[in-house]
């Protein structure tokens, strides 16, 4: 592929393309996050603003969701990585031909669906709950309680993964030569297996931290009175949003971030101890020891002073008049449109007069005329009927049998 231009034309267009349909929707709510106007949008632009960081600060119910959500991942965590570690330590040992079957159980929760996670949490519990003849703030009640279990049914799987992953390079008979040499199997699993799977534990956490933090089906059942982060914001969403949400998206977009460049500098320093030259990995420059041959570590310190700086930016900017003459403006376009309005108003009465001169002189001509023939015309409502004379009257189809001369005559008779 290297060698077709076209190829490589074909493959970055498409790495141009994936990336801004994969980046394009953070970096629009990156932009609305400095936009003073009232509702999240990146045109047309108002005013560049830092006022909503400080209405996200002053959010009390999310900053409440914000450390329920910490609550429950932190116990998530714990939880999960124990279940994870034992499931995958009974796996590794079980009798071999059990640990399909044996697989497939602990995997299933990933399988079912997050709202049927919820709902059995709840309901089970529930009933536990009642059964013991608990009152109904009792702790198998309480909200935390019932999201960390029902989040911990599926997360475990994933970290049970992780630890699997990591067991299957492990020599067992490393733990057996600890016994061997009168280790317990105590110290045998804190001193030669548990410094193995650190890798692991690290992984683990990350992801069931994350999983706990973005999670939403199953939460939305078990939170009660202690909404995590994600339920907040869906219910915000209900009732509209303002551009605090983006301020709390670029939160969180660069926290993360600042953890990858973290991770990355923690991992090329430690390819550099490691005994890699720092020619291999960077060209030399004239650097700090600890910014030597590490972009990760540079980009991540060039990045924290453009925070710092932009924090002290912020505590002196103030957008008031770009705000007094946004407003002036829109102020002008509207007085601009109203009077739009009333000459095209007044345009349509002149036309309107000048057109009801010739209607009058038109009804003037026959003024009983009328789309009825005149039939209601006052002069005809009011004036005497007059009885039309015999030679007016039509004729009867019966040959006048029923006229009144004809039946008094026969009276008569």
């Amino acid at each position: 592929m290297t060698g077709n231009p076209l190829l490589r034309l074909m493959f970055g267009l498409y790495l141009l393309i994936f990336f801004t349909y994969l980046l394009s929707p953070l970096v629009l709510m990156g932009i609305t996050a400095f936009n003073a106007s009232a509702f999240p949008k990146a045109a047309p632009w108002d005013c560049f603003t830092f006022e909503w960081f400080g209405v996200l600060a002053d959010d009390s119910r999310i900053v409440d969701s914000i450390a329920n959500s910490f609550v429950v991942g932190g116990f998530t965590v714990l939880l999960s990585m124990a279940l994870g570690l034992a499931g995958a330590l009974v796996l590794t040992q079980i009798w071999p031909r059990l640990r399909a079957t044996y697989y497939t159980v602990v995997i299933a929760p990933i399988l079912i669906p997050g709202v049927v996670l919820g709902i059995s949490t709840l309901v089970f519990w529930g009933r536990l709950n009642s059964y013991l003849g608990l009152a109904d703030d009792s702790l198998l009640r309480n909200g935390i309680f019932l999201t960390v279990l029902g989040q911990s049914t599926f997360i475990a799987a994933y970290c049970m993964l992780v630890f699997i992953a990591r067991l299957q390079r492990f020599d067992p008979g490393l733990t057996e030569a600890a016994l061997d040499l009168g280790a317990t199997h105590t110290q045998a699993f804190r001193k030669v297996l548990l410094p193995f799977l650190k890798p692991a534990f690290v992984s683990a956490a990350v992801i069931a931290f994350l999983a706990s933090f973005e999670n939403y089906n199953t939460t939305t059942f078990t939170f009660g009175t202690y909404p995590t982060l994600t339920i907040e914001l869906s219910q915000k969403v209900r009732y509209g949003i303002d551009p605090s949400i983006s301020a709390l998206a670029v939160i969180i977009v660069g926290l993360t971030v600042l953890a990858a460049l973290v991770n990355e500098a923690h991992k090329r320093r430690q390819a550099i101890r490691a005994g890699l030259r720092v020619a291999d990995v960077m060209p030399p420059a004239r650097l700090p020891r600890f910014l030597a041959g590490n972009p990760a570590a540079i980009v991540l310190v060039l990045l924290t002073l453009g925070l710092v700086a932009t924090a002290v930016y912020a505590q002196t900017y103030s957008p008031a008049a770009c705000k007094f003459e946004v407003l002036e403006q829109k102020r002008l376009e509207a007085e601009a449109r109203r009077q739009k309005m009333l000459e095209d108003l007044e345009r349509r009465r002149g036309e309107a007069a000048s057109e009801a001169p010739a209607a009058g002189a038109t009804g003037s001509q026959n003024p009983n005329a009328g789309a009825f023939g005149g039939v209601f015309n006052p002069n005809n409502l009011g004036g005497e009927k007059t009885a039309p004379t015999p030679a007016e009257e039509a004729p009867s189809p019966f040959g006048g049998v029923f006229a009144p001369e004809n039946l008094k005559s026969g009276e008569q008779q």
